[in-house]
């Protein structure tokens, strides 16, 4: 979920507060927690082994949301007047949340830390790092660059830490990002219309952009007053990916399908409420990108047990699995796959076609989305004999 921007108390969502998980022998300090330190007692251990090797695609995850404590911990460093600790061992305690307010705060607080070109580089590349530890092959990182170029960074030079971070990615370490510029929809419409000129200017438009998205809290802002701006992304070839009904009811999810022209939906949790919508997303196959720990931390959902990605699975709908805001709500992608292995009693062969949604679903060109699917194969087959 995408926190406010301008004022950081305009919320009436609760989050619990989440626990940071504890360091490893090995792991540097305030490194990220990792699927080994988030194993849920009821997924056997050798299922968790299984989903750190499985490939995997990555659809909703959010740029700086994804400022794991060590990436922040750099940033803090190199700005001696942020109120965020550079010592890596308090960050576990700062990334704990009382309530959503407190969590808003927190967020604005890492977002104040890029300021530069260089701290966009420097974020990007290590959020790349992060995935391809999990396995991650292709991703669709959600970027508001309003948040950036409100804070005085040059929109060219931006664009270019971005694209120059990707790329060094790829070749390193063979992780392949794509963008979605998303608007931070309380922001207003002045963010909408930045959003989409500088996701539509062929001067600025990065290379890796392939989509656009609509954030933030949803209650108070409605869905179809964006319609001018997603209508002007889709006409320079974007695909629209907005958010809708995460903490508003099942006619946010309709007005993005129909005002927006969404072709994935962020979260979508109280789809589950309306079977015609459930029956429309599944005849149409339009995917849910699906993120239950943040569904929790948010309350979104009251608890795991009662999350309706088993009403989403059995209702036939495309469903994915993300991890949204993972640091902050003390979660990776792979600790996301066990939840929902739990959730839905999903075996090795359930978790590959799981694995295999997010490739389907993902705007990759087709024979990337071959080689990941012949790859995720491959992998469960040499798994399952050994």
């Amino acid at each position: 979920m995408r926190p406010a921007y301008d004022d950081p108390r305009t919320t009436d969502q609760p989050i619990t507060r989440v626990p940071a998980p504890p360091r490893g022998p090995g792991r540097r300090p305030g490194e990220e927690p990792m699927t080994e330190h988030l194993v849920d007692p009821d997924v056997p251990r050798d299922l968790h082994a299984f989903i750190a090797g499985l490939p995997k695609a990555e659809l909703h995850v959010h740029h700086v949301g994804s400022a794991s404590p060590r990436i922040v911990s750099e940033l803090a460093a190199r700005h001696a007047d942020s109120k965020v600790p550079t010592d890596p061992e308090a960050l576990a305690d700062y990334f704990t949340f009382t309530d959503f307010a407190h969590f808003i705060d927190v967020y604005l607080s890492v977002v104040d830390l890029i300021r530069t070109p260089e701290d966009v580089r420097l974020l990007t590349f290590e959020v790349a790092r992060d995935m391809a530890r999990q396995q991650v092959r292709y991703a669709e990182l959600t970027i508001t660059p309003f948040s950036s170029t409100r804070r005085g960074i040059d929109e060219g030079a931006f664009m270019a830490a971005i694209e120059d971070a990707r790329k060094a990615a790829e070749a390193e370490f063979g992780t392949v990002l794509r963008w979605c510029f998303d608007i931070p929809g309380e922001a207003g419409l002045e963010s909408a219309e930045e959003t989409a000129r500088l996701a539509t200017d062929d001067r600025l438009r990065p290379e890796g952009l392939v989509s656009f998205g609509l954030g933030g809290p949803e209650i108070g802002v409605a869905r179809p007053q964006f319609k001018p701006y997603f209508d002007r992304a889709i006409a320079a070839g974007l695909h629209s990916v907005p958010h809708a009904g995460e903490t508003t009811g099942p006619q946010t999810v309709w007005d993005a399908l129909t005002h927006l022209n969404a072709e994935r939906i962020g979260h979508g949790t109280s789809s589950a409420r309306d079977p015609k919508l459930l029956a429309h997303l599944a005849e149409r196959r339009i995917p849910l990108e699906v993120c239950p720990t943040s569904n929790i931390a948010t309350r979104a959902v009251r608890t795991l047990d009662e999350h309706p990605i088993k009403e989403f699975v059995r209702a036939g709908v495309l469903v994915t699995v993300n991890s949204d805001d993972p640091p902050m709500f003390g979660t990776d992608l792979n600790n996301e796959y066990a939840v929902a292995a739990r959730l839905l009693g999903l075996d090795e062969r359930g978790l590959a076609d799981l694995a295999k949604n997010g490739v389907e679903a993902s705007f990759l060109d087709a024979p990337g989305k071959a080689r990941i699917a012949d790859e995720i194969d491959t992998y469960t087959a040499a798994w399952l004999a050994s």
